[in-house]
């Protein structure tokens, strides 16, 4: 039986069961926190929490979460095997960097078109995660992880993307992408990876289900891409009843087999003051899915089968 690397070890594919295929359990700007977190930062109280809500989320039914956390997002594997270990759930974690505009410094004056020049750094960064495990954890990333956002294919974006694609190539784990689908930076990236020999029906287009451009949703699943409606609670970028419509119009035109389910939730970011982001997202969190989502989708018309395809049977495929 297949097997994929989660926290807690490998696990045979048929154990992963339901499965959201883009959640963080943490989102931290690692440097802020470590000089001035103080003011908002308790690391015991911030793992009870993420506890709870991971627990919360595994009486739903919920078995895996794929969590494409890495550096640029304050990935620091540690803390999510301590939280891991209260809770009988799979997560899976990521390498890559994530990045809209520049790389690190510490990538400016070695690798491709650099001062030094030599090697990609990032490949043999990414390919050791992968291959020896993150940061001296035996804990090893299952897949990659790269960003394009609304700045387009900057030098920085597309170093790290060809990095990433490099990586791919060499072990064949899988890529998600994080993308803007207001500007069609999912066709962007495809265009790229497939340049890098990339098979794509192992790559996730996230945060397609910002669209409702049909078009361009069914160009990406032609392509042989998954696309991510992953962002379920994010209402202001789409509000919940387009969100809930695109996916069911989809369903309806065949597309069940290339969508995976999501929120793009975390148990604690950093990115918004204390409380605005429940105020302002109420509905993003990990439960919405299945408290709100899939009842709406059933309503439409989406079937049973149609709902495993897209929360059981693609994550296994995209893993396989």
């Amino acid at each position: 039986m297949p097997l994929v690397e989660t926290v807690r070890g490998p696990v045979e594919l048929a154990e992963l069961g339901t499965t959201l295929m883009h959640e963080h359990v943490f989102v931290l700007t690692e440097e802020i926190r470590q000089n001035y977190g103080a003011t908002y930062w308790d690391e015991e109280v911030r793992v009870a929490d993420a506890i709870e809500k991971l627990r919360a989320l595994k009486g739903r039914g919920v078995s895996t979460i794929v969590d494409p956390t890495v550096i640029g997002l304050g990935r620091y594997i540690p803390r999510i095997a301590r939280v891991n270990a209260h809770v009988e759930l799979n997560i899976i974690v990521a390498t890559g960097i994530y990045t809209y505009n520049d790389l690190p410094h510490f990538f400016q004056y070695s690798g491709p078109g650099t001062w030094l020049g030599g090697g990609e750094p990032l490949v043999e960064l990414f390919t050791r995660d992968i291959t020896e495990g993150i940061a001296g954890t035996p804990v090893k990333a299952a897949f990659l992880k790269c960003a394009i956002d609304r700045r387009g294919m900057t030098s920085g974006v597309e170093r790290a993307m060809r990095a990433v694609a490099k990586t791919h190539v060499a072990t064949g784990v899988p890529i998600t992408v994080h993308t803007d689908a207001r500007n069609g930076s999912g066709l962007t990236a495809q265009n790229l990876l497939r340049e890098e020999g990339v098979d794509l029906t192992k790559v996730v287009l996230g945060h397609s289900g910002d669209s409702t451009d049909f078009d361009y949703l069914t160009a990406l699943m032609d392509a042989g891409s998954f696309i991510g409606m992953d962002r379920f609670g994010i209402d202001s970028l789409l509000p919940f009843e387009a969100r809930v419509d695109t996916v069911a119009e989809l369903c309806r035109r065949g597309y069940a087999e290339r969508m995976v389910l999501s929120h793009d939730a975390a148990c604690f970011i950093d990115w918004f003051p204390a409380g605005t982001r429940e105020a302002a997202l109420p509905n993003w969190h990990f439960t919405h899915i299945h408290d709100d989502v899939l009842p709406a989708l059933r309503e439409r018309g989406v079937t049973e089968t149609q709902l495993a395809t897209m929360l059981v049977d693609n994550p296994r495929r995209y893993f396989s």
